[in-house]
C-alpha cells in the first residue's frame, strides 16, 4: 500500500499553496476520475489536497450570462433552469455525458480535465507516452476504435474522453484560473492541447492552478443549440463521435452565425472551423453541410477502427444543424 497525505482546503488561496508548493501534490474535487487511477495504480501523488468543500458550487447570474463555480455538480449544472433555456447545449452534453450517479458526484472542472479513458494509459503494464513519457504509444496499431483522427501525433493517438467540454466549445466561455500569482482568465479553446510531443500535459494550466469558475456569455448562438453523441450502446459510454452545435438564422434564412466543435476525434475538442467559414451567409443544407465536413476533414488519418467516423461526423453534423434550423421552439427539448 502506498501512503499519502490528505489536506482538506478552506479557502482556494489555500488549496493552490498546498499544491503549487508540491511537485506530488494534486487537488481533489469530485474524485469520479483520480479515485479511479489511484486504484488502477496509474496516479500516485504524494498529497492529496481537498477541494470539495470550498465555496465553488454555486451558479451566478451575471450581467451578460452565468458564471459557474468549478464545483457545481454535473447533475446540478444540466437541471439549472437558465442553463436549459440559454444554454441547451451545456444541459444535453451533461445528461449524455454518464450515469446519473457519477453525474451527482462529478464536478464541472473535474470534467473538464478528465483525462483520457484510453484503454492502454489505464493499463499500467503497457506503455503509454502520456502516463510515461517516452515508452511509446500502445494505442499505434492496437484497439483504435476510439482513436483520433484529428490532431494526434506520433506520441499519442487518444481523445478527450468529455462531453461536457465539447458542449462548451461552441459557446464564448471563458475559465477562470488562481494560482499562486492570482487569478487570470482564459478563452475556453486555450485550456486543453494537442499532443504533439508531450501528450503527458492534457491543458496549458501550470502545477498548482486551480479552476474556479467557467463564465457563459448569452447568444443567439448559445440559446440555439444542441448536442447529438454516437456511441456503441444507448446507456452510458463515451462518444465514437458527437455534435455541439449553435446556430443562428438571418431573417431571410441564411446562416448569420454558426458554432460546430466534435467529441471523440482528437486530444481536445474540435472546433471545426473550416465547417463555421464555409456556413455563415448560406442557406442552410444538408449536402452542403456534408460538404464542407467533408472539406475539414481532408487532413483527417483514420485506421480500420476509425475508418466510420468522417461518415458519422458528416451525418451527424449535418442532422443536428438541420434540426436546430427547423421551424417552431428549440429550448423546450433541452435537456430531455
Amino acid at each position: 500500500m502506498r501512503e499519502l497525505a490528505y489536506v482538506r482546503a478552506t479557502s482556494p488561496d489555500e488549496a493552490v499553496a498546498a499544491v503549487a508548493g508540491d511537485p506530488q501534490a494534486r487537488f481533489l474535487g469530485g474524485g469520479t476520475n483520480l479515485v479511479d487511477h489511484l486504484k488502477l495504480g496509474i496516479a500516485t501523488p504524494g498529497t492529496l489536497v481537498d477541494v470539495s468543500r470550498l465555496a465553488l458550487a454555486e451558479v451566478e447570474g451575471t450581467a451578460d450570462g452565468l458564471r459557474v463555480g468549478a464545483g457545481v455538480r454535473n447533475s446540478d449544472l444540466a437541471a439549472h433552469p437558465v442553463v436549459r433555456r440559454d444554454f441547451p447545449v451545456l444541459a444535453r452534453s451533461l445528461l449524455a455525458g454518464a450515469s446519473g450517479q457519477i453525474r451527482n458526484q462529478a464536478t464541472t472542472a473535474g470534467n473538464l480535465l478528465q483525462r483520457t479513458r484510453c484503454v492502454y494509459f489505464q493499463d499500467a503494464s503497457t506503455p503509454c507516452n502520456k502516463r510515461e513519457p517516452g515508452s511509446g504509444c500502445s494505442a499505434v496499431g492496437g484497439h483504435d476504435r476510439y482513436n483520433a483522427v484529428l490532431g494526434a501525433s506520433e506520441a499519442c493517438v487518444t481523445v478527450h474522453p468529455s462531453d461536457l467540454a465539447v458542449g462548451l466549445a461552441v459557446l464564448d466561455a471563458e475559465v477562470v484560473v488562481l494560482g499562486p500569482d492570482g487569478e487570470r482568465r482564459l478563452p475556453y479553446d486555450e485550456l486543453h492541447r494537442l499532443p504533439g510531443h508531450h501528450p503527458e500535459h492534457d491543458t496549458t494550466l501550470a502545477h498548482g492552478e486551480l479552476v474556479t469558475a467557467v463564465e457563459l456569455r448569452r447568444s443567439p448562438v448559445a440559446r440555439r443549440s444542441t448536442y447529438e453523441k454516437v456511441r456503441e450502446r444507448a446507456s452510458y459510454a463515451f462518444a465514437l463521435v458527437s455534435v455541439a452545435a449553435g446556430l443562428e438564422l438571418a431573417d431571410d434564412g441564411t446562416v448569420s452565425d454558426v458554432r460546430v466543435a466534435w467529441g471523440g476525434v482528437a486530444h481536445k475538442p474540435w472546433r471545426a472551423r473550416v465547417v463555421e467559414d464555409a456556413l455563415r451567409g448560406e442557406p442552410l443544407e444538408e449536402e452542403r453541410v456534408r460538404d464542407v465536413v467533408a472539406e475539414e476533414l481532408r487532413d483527417a488519418t483514420t485506421t480500420t477502427g476509425t475508418a466510420g467516423k468522417p461518415a458519422m461526423l458528416a451525418g451527424v453534423t449535418a442532422r443536428a444543424l438541420t434540426r436546430l434550423a427547423a421551424p417552431g421552439p428549440q429550448v423546450e427539448e433541452a435537456g430531455r
